[in-house]
């Protein structure tokens, strides 16, 4: 007999907030158990899906100037590290970095990635760190005062509203002897491109979203009928952002750890954003955070960029 899952107390409360409010939404950082972190290794191969690929491009193209960025040693902090492809990148072609720390709340796809890489990548320390990244975060002893330059890749930063952006920029900037912060953004374009990146025609984005309530029904005593959502992705011009929702195609009743909760046909539940931006906008929240705009890295069609911020007042 397989045992029960236990609930996990920290799901059960973030979703019970965020069902209770009167737009109904989860906190995207649940996507990513080991089902959630695999299907959006697979989006990012999609056709339709332009980050990941161009973003490649660009660190591949930079990469001699990127080099002369880093501090030497420096030890590479990867936020939300994933499948970490991106990062190979960086451990191969930037030979300053002795020390690779990923971040990941998924521990188990962590785990996996950081034997991986610590196995291919024999001269630079793995130091793999299960951790929140939004919440305030403890260095090994070993890492603590060492120079450190954050990877934060993917758009991922496109995920939180302004505010939570600028804090999150803001914590990174107050590490212990933090010298630059790498970070991937995507660009804002023509909206059925965007929309298509978030919809692609092979339904994998659709399960990535549909996953989180898989999610709550192992996790969190979910009796989610999963059968009675669809997969929607939106624009949202004012906020200039895509958001994704899971909208209800008939009534539905479920229940959370106990917890009743009811939508109505096509109410959603706003399950990820995904903001867009232009050069003064992160230069805007760089300032905000005390850092300042060193290098702005895009692609010949200006659809993404890679933007290498270092502290304020250096």
């Amino acid at each position: 007999m397989n045992k029960p899952i236990r609930n996990n107390s920290l799901l059960v409360a973030s979703a019970r907030t965020g069902l209770s409010k009167l737009q109904k939404s989860l906190e995207a950082k649940w996507f990513y158990d080991h089902a959630g972190s695999a299907l959006f290794e697979k989006i990012t191969e999609l056709p339709e899906y332009y980050p990941t690929r161009t973003e490649v491009g660009i660190l591949n193209d930079n990469i001699d100037a990127i080099v002369h960025l880093f501090p030497e040693p420096a030890s590479l902090v990867e936020l939300g590290s994933g499948a970490s492809t991106k990062t190979r990148l960086l451990l191969s072609g930037v030979p300053k970095i002795d020390t690779y720390v990923p971040l990941d709340i998924s521990g188990d796809f962590l785990m996996d990635t950081a034997t991986t890489l610590a196995s291919d990548y024999p001269s630079i320390t793995v130091q793999p760190v299960v951790a929140d990244f939004m919440e305030p975060l403890n260095f090994p002893d070993d890492i603590q005062i060492r120079p450190k330059v954050a990877f934060f890749p993917g758009s991922t930063l496109g995920n939180l509203d302004a505010d939570a952006a600028v804090e999150l920029m803001s914590r990174v900037r107050s590490w212990p002897n933090v010298k630059g912060f790498l970070l991937g953004v995507d660009l804002v374009k023509a909206v059925p491109r965007l929309i298509a990146a978030y919809d692609d025609a092979t339904g994998v984005t659709a399960s990535f979203n549909m996953n989180i309530l898989h999610r709550l029904n192992r996790e969190a005593g979910g009796t989610i009928d999963t059968s009675a959502f669809r997969h929607e992705a939106r624009w949202n011009g004012r906020e200039s952002r895509i958001e994704m929702h899971l909208v209800a195609k008939r009534a539905t009743e479920f229940l959370i750890d106990g917890q009743e909760f009811s939508m109505r046909r096509n109410e959603s539940i706003h399950t990820e954003n995904s903001h867009k931006y232009t050069f003064k906008r992160i230069e805007k929240m760089a300032d905000r955070s005390g850092w300042h705009v060193s290098k702005f890295f895009t692609d010949e069609g200006d659809d993404f960029a890679v933007v290498f911020l270092e502290p304020a007042g250096r």
